[in-house]
């Protein structure tokens, strides 16, 4: 059995509801265009990108996993236009990209990524037909939202199977790589330490591997466990924290995945433990935490209630 089947089998007996309605689509995205410091421009313009853009990403089979309707990813992709050229037809834009997995038994959503993307950048025409073709990528705006459909795809069957997103995962790899000939900021390798071709190649990077297992040992074995046992639950994600993400952190300091993963999980992290565990497990956790992002310190120190 192939590791897609693996992880797709797994999927569909976590989140199972009975539903007998099979779509090939996997993204379920809402898709927000906003253009409020855009002046004097018809707003049918951006009605028309955000509608093309919603259609391209949910109506699309990215992969061959067959999803239920109600096992669609749930995302987001906020696109701010900071700037439009109605002659050139090119978008000056940032995108908050976000994904959110249910937690078993529960009805619990939570973050599997989120993050902003400040070179979200293009040129579209209005009322054109996205075309995308994987092998032969030419056109910016359908290898941002490729890259970003296979990134949240992987992502998510790494939360139900430990390296489960492999395959995808490699494919969000080659479109980044596929996309170095378009003249647009976010795809070259060493621009940034947190652009697109820096955050799919850390993430498959084999120094990264706890990194990976920490997305299984979280969601699965910690949160997903939660509802049964809330003790157990959390205990797994103490020794998860410990093994994955702090090691991931000491083999690779210069990574700022674990940073980008403890922004957006920090409210979350401090709730499993405000006033739940041992001391020494909460100051463990603490320690941690702040090693990899004293930023949010004032988050981990509720940690310590």
């Amino acid at each position: 059995m192939s590791r897609f089947v693996k992880a797709l089998a797994l999927l569909h007996a976590v989140l199972c509801i009975g539903s007998t309605d099979i779509a090939a689509q996997e993204l379920n995205a809402k898709v927000t265009i906003n253009h409020n410091q855009i002046q004097g421009t018809d707003a049918s313009v951006f009605e028309d990108l955000e509608k093309n853009v919603t259609q391209f990403i949910n109506e699309r089979q990215w992969t061959n996993l067959q999803f239920q309707k109600n096992e669609r990813i749930t995302c987001n992709f906020n696109i701010t236009v900071t700037k439009y050229d109605n002659t050139s037809n090119v978008f000056t834009c940032k995108a908050l990209i976000q994904a959110n997995r249910p937690v078993y038994n529960s009805s619990y959503t939570t973050t599997i990524y989120n993050n902003t993307d400040n070179d979200f950048n293009f040129d579209y025409a209005q009322f054109s037909q996205l075309q995308f073709n994987e092998e032969n990528i030419d056109n910016q705006l359908t290898a941002l939202l490729a890259y970003y459909a296979y990134l949240i795809i992987g992502l998510n069957l790494d939360t139900f199977a430990p390296m489960g997103g492999e395959d995808v995962l490699q494919r969000c790899m080659n479109i980044a790589n596929n996309s170095q000939n378009l003249n647009y900021t976010g795809w070259k390798s060493f621009d940034s330490d947190r652009n697109r071709f820096a955050i799919i190649n850390d993430y498959l990077d084999s120094g990264m591997k706890p990194f990976r297992q920490l997305q299984y040992d979280y969601y699965r074995n910690g949160l997903d466990e939660m509802a049964n046992n809330a003790e157990r639950g959390r205990t797994n994600i103490t020794t998860a924290l410990e093994n994955d993400l702090k090691k991931c952190h000491d083999d690779k300091p210069m990574s700022l995945l674990p940073q980008i993963w403890t922004d957006y999980k920090r409210d979350e992290l401090a709730n499993i433990y405000k006033g739940k565990g041992t001391q020494k497990e909460k100051e463990t956790v603490y320690d941690i935490l702040f090693s990899i992002n004293a930023s949010q310190n004032n988050a981990w120190e509720k940690i310590k209630e």
